[in-house]
């Protein structure tokens, strides 16, 4: 119920933040769109101020004397320059487009509707532009009601719009990325925040089913050195002491291995540099190891080709690094265990190869297989105990000695970790290991 709630309020806000997008874009377009209303009409209002200027600055005498000349229709042409003054035109644009702070950029010019040609005016090759620019305004107050037009056109009219809003426009974008950020942000917090409480909540059960066992059998083996004829036989007292001495170390692992992630959580690892050999602590660890595939015939093999084993670093947790990785190859092996170690030099250290032939890792949980209390999902199969802190601490150790552990899997097909270790670590070597 809890999952579903989860995601009906992340679809539910992801709906809510499209809204919230869609709408502010839709208000800046009416934005823009107002904008370019109000370009119009200041447009239309400083044309139809230079006309009524124009018109000021004739008199009725100079209609009278058109008439008196009897001036024709086709001969209009060759006095509209007597009528409009071509410098005085130009001024008036200038000043009346001033006043309503638009555009500088702009062409202009006089045409004859009925001859589809210019008389005047400032056009280049923008004439066609001219004749479909929607800022036209009629000079039927000068000339010939109908015929001649004031034609205005901005080559560049929605971009300097766009220039002028660009501020603002700049502005709304800046929020609606902020608005896109914190929302990713707070939606990849909150599953990580989801996820890590559900790590933890397997890491209690976990752990509780790993305390719980050893110390069931503590009980009971105690329980059974109570009675008074186990003391009759020798071999059961033995038998039920090492039960308890076994159980009790394996208690006693597990509760160090979470001291240790603790550790690691606040900063306070210790390492204790000496002069180790490399070979030397695998052919150790080997024996003891082999001892415990002996169950599932497994094998455990070396191949130990490293010309130079010997290396600076802290023994405990080298020797914890090729444990934790020598029992993830049996833990999550489902067939007998082969399982092989390889070493190597590069120039500047030691590697460590730990192979095996069990259920592979896929691609998917590769990526988090390093993170702490993550555990790879085995199916239906719950056999596979730990706490999801042994490929961590062993990451978290190796960069802390300044090499590193990569994986190698294909699912079905084995894991292959490779594990790097400088010859000297950069902290400064106390004891030397006779």
């Amino acid at each position: 119920m809890k999952k579903n709630y989860f995601k009906f309020v992340i679809i539910i806000a992801s709906i809510s933040l499209v809204g919230v997008i869609f709408t502010q874009l839709y208000w800046v377009k009416k934005a823009v769109q107002f904008k370019e209303d109000q370009f119009n009409d200041g447009t239309t209002i400083a044309m139809k101020s230079v006309v009524n200027q124009l018109l000021n600055v004739h008199n009725d005498s100079t209609i009278k004397w058109m008439k008196d000349k009897k001036v024709t229709y086709w001969e209009e042409s060759s006095c509209i320059s007597e009528i409009v003054d071509p410098s005085l035109l130009k001024n008036l644009l200038k000043r009346e487009m001033g006043c309503f702070r638009i555009s500088k950029d702009y062409q202009f010019g006089i045409y004859s509707k009925e001859r589809n040609e210019f008389i005047m005016g400032i056009y280049e090759d923008s004439g066609d532009y001219l004749l479909c620019s929607p800022h036209q305004v009629s000079l039927d107050c000068l000339l010939t009601p109908g015929e001649y037009f004031l034609s205005v056109y901005f080559p560049n009219q929605k971009s300097q719009i766009l220039l002028n809003m660009a501020g603002w426009i700049s502005l709304s974008g800046l929020f609606i990325i902020i608005v896109i950020i914190s929302f990713y942000y707070t939606i990849s917090t909150l599953m990580r925040q989801k996820k890590l409480s559900e790590m933890k909540s397997d890491f209690v059960n976990n752990m509780t089913h790993e305390f719980k066992t050893p110390i069931s059998t503590i009980s009971l083996a105690s329980e059974m050195l109570l009675r008074p004829n186990v003391f009759e036989s020798s071999d059961k007292t033995k038998k039920y002491a090492h039960i308890i001495f076994d159980e009790n170390t394996r208690l006693q692992n597990q509760v160090e291995q979470v001291l240790q992630i603790s550790v690691l959580d606040k900063g306070d690892m210790k390492i204790k540099p000496r002069e180790l050999d490399v070979h030397k602590l695998i052919r150790k660890l080997s024996d003891n190891f082999n001892l415990g595939l002996k169950e599932t015939n497994g094998k455990l093999s070396l191949n130990l080709n490293a010309e130079n084993p010997t290396i600076i670093a802290d023994r405990v947790h080298i020797i914890n690094m090729i444990s934790n990785l020598l029992d993830n190859a049996k833990k999550y092996s489902r067939q007998t265990p082969q399982i092989k170690i390889t070493t190597e030099n590069n120039k500047e250290g030691v590697i460590i190869i730990v192979a095996d032939n069990g259920i592979g890792i896929s691609s998917e949980h590769q990526k988090h297989i390093f993170k702490k209390l993550y555990r790879v999902p085995t199916g239906n199969i719950h056999d596979v105990k730990g706490f999801g802190l042994g490929l961590y601490y062993t990451k978290t150790m190796a960069e802390a000695h300044g090499g590193y552990v990569k994986l190698h899997s294909d699912l079905g097909k084995g894991s292959q970790f490779e594990l790097y270790l400088p010859f000297k670590t950069e902290i400064k070597n106390e004891n030397k290991e006779s």
